[in-house]
């Protein structure tokens, strides 16, 4: 039995219920409750209404009892449309409803209205409860007198469709196998349709014909058996050879390297094990192996006088040795040195470069054409190549330039490189009518070269002719005192042949040439007696600095040993004492410099006719004593090598020689034959990081990090700082520094251009008090480290005055190169009122450059150093300019020659302190050094925090922000972003010398705890107006003394500041 308070409305027929009207409880039966108004049992009704019409189209509308309301309130009938309005019109015309007549002009209305509201009942609330009846029970439903044909057939033709819409419409994306259940389903119904119901067949082929479901054309060698196939990788590495080019070492480096794509190539970063003290005694006790194989050779090929006009114009001697050099002229030396833009010195540096001179070939007094090799990073090459055609006067051959873009390709050519390349995507097997009869070659060298354009250029005025020869050459580095132990034992000279036989039937016929040459078996002779010689010699740092040494070696894969082991000298070879006296003093020889890898045509025949590693193993196989050596004979290849002796650390007086080694010159093809039997000597093989950490221990900036004043250098600068500010960003703000707080303007770059700058207008600002009556013997008595700074005799004053005004009245000049639209430049570049980018050539004149010049930077060095403790580097240059000692008088000449410029240093910290990249290089206070002075045991000073009024202005903005700006994209959304990021200096920075307690000198770019030293180091490049302000403003037995502050930290820590030339 029901509650009581649950009446169903049609036992209470028409009569009132508490005050609610029947007409109030609609022609429906619904369930009351007496607390409970109808509103939200018919809301509860339209939702359950609207579920079910979720999936029906909007122009159908269907009624959850007989008749439906739609949004005008029109209710339809199929067949007899009674418009609501029109019975509203009706009952309100006359009586009130309730005073209405029962009978209508519809009669059958109140059963046709009663009779969903009984089965709804019983359907719905009537669970159950199926005896229950109410209501008109048999009233039967009449008929309509009549129906508007047009009207009836619309409407069924709406259902019609609505209904066939929900039918073919799925309401998931699902299959439909995956409709049937779980018992019926089977593996195949996925691709074969004759296994779904045949009722489901029809359409599980429609869907199988569409595009989305369709198959992929896979490769047919799917399979990791086929994928290995050699056709089939050689394929796929030439592929991937197009875009990034691969050296030969490639493979195995990928193996056991990081890699990353830099300069167009891909190299290997850092080994996947740990190694930084194994790299480092590697360099120190062992041998370190690089594959350098990514420098850029450049070669001039013309008369010698032609030459060196024209690279007159690229050097000065002011910054040493140049192309003209006696020992390296001849050809015994590698040089080195920078070159700048055509008489642009000492602005506009393109970059350095080593050089090698070819060896003169015979004595004739005739002028004979010479070659001349350049060596350089792939990041300074462009740059480097455009100036050298313009200095030679070089122009691209007409006839090479006409045929660029006629390409045509013969029929029969263009279908097998359509094939070659289909082969490439997509690896298919053809069948064997379709093979192509010209079997793919492995890519040799650069696999992005493109073979239309010109790599020569000729100049028809001077006979000049510049060749690249990026990727024809390989190139490695052995670094470590046992470096020539490994050369000795893993390569063996080649031998001569003394029989007479026909060149035509030897592979190597240049070899059989040169053999009948007796100046040649002797020179060869000659250059075996003195790699003999090498493996006696305990370092490579006792041969002359650049030593060159030429050899003709056989194929070291075929005195591959059987395991691994470290090689070591042989003092049996050291009981010459006397040539071994004469190679430490002279070196070798200027005809044991001599090598046929000059010869290109040599190098090419080499490369092609090398034997394979398959030949060798199956020669190995067929041995009579496995692991016994093997005897090609006349087959084993020649190979024409080039030794160069690299110096190592040459500047200061610690360690000197350190990181010494040679570098290896080989004919592209051959990498992977000496690679092998470096390592299998004990070589171990370092990559870019282990290139850095070499170079910061000897004390040499780093190509291109420590050249910010080369285009190169810049173009570092800005994708470092765009790397730093990203890796930043990825950090919330409660995890990350607040740069600003710290006060560090410029935590992701080192703004050059501005601390020049800054300095400068410091100086003038200085000069201009110095003439004024404001410096008194007072202020000096008050500070007598600074009597230098006050200038009292009138000649002194005057010369002052006009050396401001010369500082002042200099012309403006274009700012640093700035990349305005990268992200982090609004927010710790160098940006001024002024800031202009640079040429197209990429050229930084005007804004800052570089100090090189040898003499001063030794005026520099002597400076330096404390009168207590100057070593005799400094001695010496005291003695030389003795007549110029540390004054202001002294230093204004060096002001004005060198406004802008910057010093490279080193610094070494006197306790504690870890150096990071773009560490702070500030000026000691007076009472800093006291302090230091009255306690051995004295840290350093510490930073006071600085405020951030940005973070509440930037709070604001933020709340501020609307969805609409969000969604804004463009320049001005980005500059915005990052303008409020927080912990960064937004928009131009102020005066970064003055900013912090400590005047700012300069900053490190690179830095570490150094194992050789057991303390830190870095290096880094200081202003050299700020760094003469230092010196004379320092006791003279405390000069050089500094502060060190690193980004994320408030902590100053001693260092002491070198020089080393």
């Amino acid at each position: 039995m029901r509650s009581p308070s649950y009446l169903p409305c049609t036992l209470l027929g028409r009569r009132r219920l508490e005050g609610v009207e029947p007409a109030a409880l609609g022609p429906e039966g619904l369930w009351l409750c007496r607390g409970t108004p109808a509103l939200e049992m018919s809301n509860a009704r339209e939702k359950k209404h609207a579920k079910k019409m979720r999936n029906q189209p909007t122009n159908v509308t269907l009624s959850s009892g007989f008749g439906a309301v739609d949004e005008r309130g029109v209710k339809h009938h199929n067949g007899n449309e009674k418009s609501f309005q029109y019975q509203k019109q009706e009952s309100h015309s006359g009586a009130p409803q309730h005073q209405q007549p029962k009978s209508t002009h519809v009669p059958s209305e109140p059963c046709m209205n009663e009779q969903p509201c009984k089965s709804q009942c019983r359907g719905e609330k009537g669970k159950g409860q199926a005896g229950w009846r109410g209501g008109h029970q048999g009233a039967a439903r009449e008929i309509p007198k009549y129906i508007t044909a047009s009207t009836f057939a619309q409407a069924r033709a709406a259902e019609v469709n609505a209904m066939l819409k929900a039918v073919t419409q799925k309401s998931s994306n699902s299959l439909v196998f995956q409709t049937l259940p779980r018992h019926m389903r089977r593996r195949a119904m996925s691709h074969n349709v004759k296994r779904l119901p045949r009722r489901l067949r029809e359409i599980a082929q429609k869907e199988a014909e569409k595009t989305e479901h369709q198959k992929k054309e896979h490769s047919k060698n799917k399979c990791r058996k086929a994928r290995r196939c050699h056709l089939n990788l050689l394929l796929e590495f030439n592929r991937r050879q197009k875009k990034n080019v691969w050296l030969e070492t490639h493979i195995w480096h990928a193996k056991r390297f990081h890699m990353v794509k830099k300069w167009g190539y891909c190299l290997g970063e850092s080994p996947t094990v740990k190694s930084y003290r194994a790299s480092y005694r590697a360099m120190t006790k062992h041998c370190l192996l690089q594959d350098l194989s990514y420098y850029c050779c450049l070669e001039l090929n013309g008369k010698e006088e032609e030459i060196l006009k024209a690279l007159a114009r690229m050097c000065s001697i002011d910054t040493g040795l140049t192309f003209a050099a006696v020992h390296c002229l001849s050809g015994k030396r590698q040089g080195s040195l920078v070159l700048y833009r055509a008489d642009k010195y000492p602005e506009e540096m393109l970059g350095p470069i080593t050089f090698i001179w070819k060896p003169e070939g015979g004595t004739s007094t005739t002028p004979v054409n010479r070659k001349l090799w350049l060596w350089t990073h792939p990041t300074l090459k462009q740059d480097i190549l455009t100036e050298l055609k313009l200095v030679c006067q070089c122009v691209q051959p007409p006839e090479a330039a006409a045929s660029i873009p006629e390409v045509v390709l013969t029929p029969h050519e263009e279908k097998s490189h359509i094939k070659q390349t289909e082969n490439c995507k997509k690896r298919k097997r053809e069948s064997d009518g379709e093979k192509n009869t010209n079997p793919v070659k492995k890519i040799v060298g650069d696999g992005t070269r493109n073979p239309f354009q010109p790599y020569s250029w000729t100049s028809s005025t001077t006979g000049i002719v510049v060749s690249d020869f990026t990727m024809e050459m390989n190139r490695y580095r052995l670094i470590g005192p046992l470096s020539h132990s490994i050369l000795t034992e893993a390569l063996k000279t080649a031998s001569v042949y003394t029989e007479v036989e026909d060149a035509e039937t030897v592979p190597h016929s240049w070899w059989v040439e040169a053999c009948k040459n007796p100046d040649s078996v002797s020179v060869h002779h000659r250059q075996e007696a003195f790699f003999e010689l090498l493996g006696g010699i305990a370092s490579p740092a006792e041969f002359p600095a650049g030593t060159v040494l030429g050899l003709t070696v056989g194929d070291p894969r075929v005195n591959l040993p059987q395991k691994k082991a470290k090689a070591l000298p042989s003092l049996e070879k050291c009981q010459d004492n006397e040539k071994v006296r004469q190679l430490r003093l002279e070196g070798v020889p200027v005809e044991c410099a001599h090598s046929f890898i000059w010869n290109q045509d040599i190098c090419k025949s080499v490369t092609e006719n090398k034997i394979s590693e398959k030949e060798l193993n199956q020669m190995r196989s067929e041995l009579m004593v496995p692991g016994s050596q093997l005897n090609l004979g006349h087959r084993e290849s020649k190979i024409p090598i080039l030794l160069i002796q690299q110096p190592g650390k040459v500047t200061g007086e610690d360690r000197l020689g350190w990181g010494s080694g040679w570098d290896v010159l080989l004919p592209k093809g051959w990498g992977m034959a000496f690679w092998i039997p470096f390592i299998y000597r004990g070589a171990r093989v370092g990559g870019l990081k282990e290139a850095l950490i070499h170079s910061r221990y000897k004390g040499a900036p780093s190509i291109p990090d420590d050249f910010p004043d080369c285009p190169a250098g810049i173009l570092f600068a800005r994708e470092q700082e765009n790397n730093l500010l990203e890796k930043y960003k990825r950090h919330p703000p409660a995890k990350r520094p607040n740069y600003v707080k710290h006060g560090t303007l410029s935590p992701f770059r080192c703004p050059w251009g501005q601390l020049t700058r800054d300095w400068e207008s410091r100086i003038t600002t200085r000069a201009e008090s110095l003439v004024s009556p404001s410096c008194s013997w007072a202020n000096v008595k008050s500070d007598p480290g600074r009597e230098d700074l006050c200038v009292v005799e009138d000649e002194q004053e005057s010369k002052l005055s006009c050396e401001a005004e010369t500082l002042k009245d200099k012309p403006g000049e274009p700012e640093e190169m700035m990349d305005t639209d990268s992200p982090g430049a609004a927010v710790a570049g160098d940006t001024t009122g002024e800031g202009v980018c640079g040429n197209d050539s990429g050229g930084t004149k005007g804004t800052f450059c570089v100090l090189r010049s040898r003499k001063l930077l030794k005026l520099l060095a002597a400076w330096c150093h404390p009168v207590a403790r100057r070593n005799r580097v400094a001695i010496q240059a005291s003695r030389m300019y003795q007549q110029q000692e540390l004054t202001r008088a002294t230093c204004l000449p060096i002001l004005r020659d060198y406004p802008r410029s910057l010093v490279w240093v080193s610094l070494s910290l006197l306790k504690k302190g870890n150096p990071e990249l773009h560490t702070m290089i500030c000026i000691p206070s007076k009472d800093d050094i006291l302090l230091l002075n009255e306690d051995r045991l004295y840290g350093g000073p510490q930073e006071s925090r600085h405020s951030d009024p940005f973070k509440a202005k930037a709070r604001k903005q933020k709340e501020k922000k609307t969805e609409k700006e969000q969604k804004q994209g463009g320049q001005h959304c980005a500059i915005v972003c990052a303008e409020g990021t927080p912990g960064l200096w937004p928009g131009s920075l102020p005066d970064i010398t003055g900013h912090c307690s400590r005047t700012l000198l300069g900053f490190v770019t690179q830095g570490d705890f150094s194992l050789a030293a057991g303390c830190g180091e870095a290096l880094g490049f200081v202003s050299l107006t700020g760094l003469l302000e230092m010196l004379l403003s320092q006791p003279a037995d405390k000069r050089g003394l500094v502060l060190l502050r690193t980004p994320a930290s408030l902590q100053y820590r001693f260092a002491r500041i070198i020089i080393d030339i």
